[in-house]
């Protein structure tokens, strides 16, 4: 899943658009180390009553790469 937004940041009185970045999700069971495909598989899990999965088994981890940080504050990245 990547975040496609397009978003203004404002520093001071400088306005800088916001950077790519590139992210990926990663949805897995805490207790079990299971990695889900997507959040409806995870919601799949947590419905089935074969299973005694519940929405606090469930992790969601971000990564979140960002190559080059905007020169916001007059210094060097």
């Amino acid at each position: 899943m990547a975040i496609n937004d397009n978003i203004t940041v404002m520093a001071g009185n400088t306005t800088i658009p916001a950077q790519d970045v590139e992210t990926k999700s990663t949805i897995k069971h805490a207790n079990t180390g299971e990695v889900y495909a997507s959040e409806e598989d995870a919601q799949t899990d947590i419905n089935n009553p074969a299973t005694e999965t519940t929405e606090q088994d469930i992790r969601r981890d971000v990564a979140i790469n960002v190559n080059k940080l905007p020169d916001i504050l007059g210094g060097t990245s």
